[in-house]
């Protein structure tokens, strides 16, 4: 890899001061899973093949519905997204890949956009098609839908933008698109809730259509936001049938966040892989709603659950399990970098947690209906503190054992705040 962002010394100066006593503490911990029947040895080993993509948005400041306080330094265009993405995969060894939003991260020249990528040590994951706001120069609004709309124009239109995106996308050497839409209504009788329906899919098959071999298209749902009385793809029940009529390359995308409070979505991710329709997630933390925070600062217990779905999937893949992860956050009031960093962090932590529960003892209760030892096998997993077992996968990786720590000592937020253009205020989530 060529022209990474930070000092490779300084990554091996950071490692080496810290390595005596992590060491210690990942060989006490080795013991102690190791009387548990664990080799922490597998564990790291799965830990370091596991990764996430970043969103290309994910790497400047969000914002509210009402206003955006923008950070110093924060990217204008997807060759700085792609440098501080760089910078998280460097110290984090975690995420490789980027998933791009189009036409936010539009370029003239694509296959030197993924010649740059490379240099940088990042790949591409799913693409992303924007309907849900309307673009300058625009022929048609997206004002009362775009998959789904009532108009035929207005359908094709956001038909041709997603087919455009998967062009890209082969150019970038993706092989999904993300197809989700704002579509729905804010007041009853506003629409005929069948008809939009049916609007979709027919919309929708002809995006599926134009998918090359070996894509996939990802359905991704939410139940509320920007429409707030009903979304023509709520839920996981209409995603899966939707998935279900287009055929074998659509699946279903499940956002932590795009649920009704309380909804048990590890059951979700369950019956998902069930009928070989899970296709991707996406992580971010929720307290009342389509929050975008940051990955495990809320509930991590449940980020671990939805983990412990995800192993078992993994262990039983069935039609195949082959899951497009990534994360997606709106960071508000923090550094975008370091956020993604603690959220690469809390989903690996899940994962390496999710790895070390006794699945023979929780089979064994599950069968025998003993429901004390069923959530003890989990519990004792959720329990143990896996980061010496992230931290050293890191650094045999190339990574930083504290990630935040070295970024900030780097000084990367403080030398672009020099280089880049400010980026205005703003409203909006992105």
């Amino acid at each position: 890899m060529n022209g990474q962002p930070l000092s490779a010394d300084q990554i091996e100066s950071h490692n080496a001061e810290r390595m005596e006593a992590l060491r210690d503490e990942y060989d006490s911990l080795g013991r102690a899973l190791g009387r548990r029947g664990v080799d922490i040895e597998a564990v790291k080993d799965k830990v370091a093949a596991f990764s996430v993509a970043l969103p290309s948005w994910g790497s400047g400041r969000g914002g509210t519905r009402f206003a955006k306080f923008p950070i110093a330094g924060e990217p204008t265009n997807i060759h700085e997204k792609l440098e501080d993405c760089a910078v998280v995969q460097q110290l984090s060894r975690m995420t490789p890949r980027v998933s791009p939003h189009f036409p936010w991260d539009k370029v003239a020249d694509y296959a030197a956009l993924r010649q740059e990528a490379a240099a940088l040590g990042l790949g591409f994951d799913a693409v992303n098609s924007n309907t849900f706001q309307d673009q300058p120069g625009q022929p048609h609004s997206y004002r009362n839908g775009s998959l789904t709309a009532t108009d035929a124009a207005v359908r094709a239109q956001a038909v041709q933008h997603n087919i455009e995106c998967i062009e890209i996308g082969r150019q970038l050497g993706s092989t999904a698109v993300t197809v989700w839409v704002g579509d729905g209504t804010n007041f009853p009788g506003q629409q005929d809730l069948g008809g939009s329906l049916d609007r979709y899919l027919d919309s929708a098959a002809q995006i599926y259509s134009a998918l090359p071999e070996g894509w996939r298209m990802l359905l991704e749902h939410k139940m509320y936001e920007p429409a707030f009385y009903s979304t023509v793809i709520s839920d996981w029940g209409s995603s899966i049938l939707a998935a279900q009529q287009l055929g074998p390359k659509a699946q279903c995308l499940v956002d932590l966040g795009h649920h009704a409070p309380n909804v048990n979505i590890e059951q979700i991710v369950a019956r998902l892989h069930r009928f070989g329709k899970l296709g991707g997630f996406h992580f971010n933390d929720s307290k009342y709603g389509d929050d975008d925070l940051d990955s495990g600062s809320i509930n991590p217990h449940q980020l671990f659950l939805v983990f412990n779905e995800l192993v078992e999937a993994e262990a039983n893949p069935r039609d195949g399990f082959d899951p497009a992860y990534m994360i997606d956050q709106s960071h508000n009031v923090t550094d975008p970098i370091e956020s993604m960093l603690s959220s690469a962090e809390a989903i690996g932590a899940a994962y390496a947690k999710a790895l070390i529960v006794d699945r023979a003892a929780l089979h064994a209760a599950q069968f025998d209906n003993d429901v004390m030892m069923g959530f003890q096998a989990l519990r004792r997993g959720y329990r143990t503190d896996v980061t010496p077992i992230l931290a050293l996968a890191r650094i045999e990786a190339g990574g930083a054992a504290d990630t935040i720590q070295l970024y900030r000592q780097s000084g990367w937020r403080e030398r672009k705040a020099q280089e880049r253009r400010a980026v205005g205020l703003g409203a909006g989530i992105v």
